[in-house]
């Protein structure tokens, strides 16, 4: 038979996932595979861009759909097990489980949009969109999973390492010419954060100071305002907080008011930093669009 679609795949993963215990993707995929009675080769049949198997990736596309719906979740990391939403979708016997079922769930709603550089989101399952904007409404949702499970990742590592991603992370976007001159950015205050300082050029001819914490809960103005503090007591003008939650209502317009530049990074745009930058993250397909080059073809 022939390799079965992600949206096919949703019902007997989460059948699958129905003992209630926890299942790596592994498990999910030759339990699947050997359910529909995919052949070798079939099982075997790479993705265009060559890097992975089809079938694993709609098994994974699968997952995903369900834990963005909430009807599974990953309690540890490479594992996944069914929630009580879940359970309650399998006591209603559905047929079938697609898109459309998901969409009762607004966690999925709001993983079925997406928003291009501020303006209004925009569903990417609409049919109407041209070749074009189905390739980048594709595109931005494969980005928006990628930052989500990157955030998920950041939020699981040691201190330690946080501090190498900030750092690698102002290397890569310029600041601080080379790691050996990138700035004074080192933990001391064991709240699983780290306070320094970077060069905010490669002369070093002025310095940004930093707070990046892995916050659980969202940044209040008193934080902000110690740390504006901070930079009074240094003569400094300019600061970053980053943060792996997000921050308090009104926190920007705070920033905006008072005197110093400091710049606001939440979870979300940290992600996505580290994606546009080539942090933490690794390409495996580049296609690119092209289109006739008239002059090519014009002969006067």
């Amino acid at each position: 038979m022939s390799i079965p679609k992600y949206d096919e795949l949703m019902l007997p993963l989460l059948l699958f996932l129905g003992d209630e215990r926890e299942h790596s993707l592994r498990e999910a995929v030759e339990t699947l595979a050997s359910q529909f009675k995919l052949s070798e080769e079939e099982r075997k049949e790479l993705l265009p861009s060559g890097i992975q198997a089809k079938f694993n990736n709609r098994v994974g596309w699968a997952r995903t759909y369900l834990k963005k719906a909430g009807l599974i979740e990953a309690p540890v990391r490479g594992k996944c097990r069914i929630t009580q939403r879940g359970l309650e979708v399998l006591r209603n016997k559905p047929e079938y489980i697609d898109a459309k079922l998901l969409k009762q769930f607004p966690e999925f709603v709001e993983f079925q949009t997406v928003s291009r550089s501020g303006d209004k989101e925009v569903d990417i399952d609409e049919t109407t969109q041209t070749p074009e904007e189905t390739l980048e409404n594709s595109y931005l949702k494969l980005r928006k999973e990628l930052a989500a499970q990157l955030l998920e990742i950041i939020k699981a590592c040691d201190p330690g390492f946080f501090e190498r991603i900030v750092v690698d992370l102002l290397l890569a976007m310029g600041y601080g010419g080379s790691r050996q001159d990138a700035g004074q950015v080192t933990g001391k205050s064991g709240d699983e954060g780290i306070d320094g300082v970077i060069n905010e050029d490669k002369l070093g001819l002025d310095v940004i100071y930093i707070q990046a914490k892995r916050w659980k809960k969202n940044v209040q103005q008193s934080q902000l305002r110690e740390f504006a503090g901070s930079l009074e007591g240094r003569k400094a003008s300019k600061g970053i907080i980053i943060t792996t939650s997000d921050f308090a209502a009104g926190a920007k317009d705070y920033v905006d008011k008072i005197g110093k530049k400091i710049v606001l990074i939440n979870g979300e745009k940290l992600a996505e930093l580290m994606i546009d930058h080539h942090v933490g993250v690794t390409e495996i397909a580049n296609y690119t669009l092209k289109k006739i080059d008239f002059d090519y073809f014009n002969e006067e």
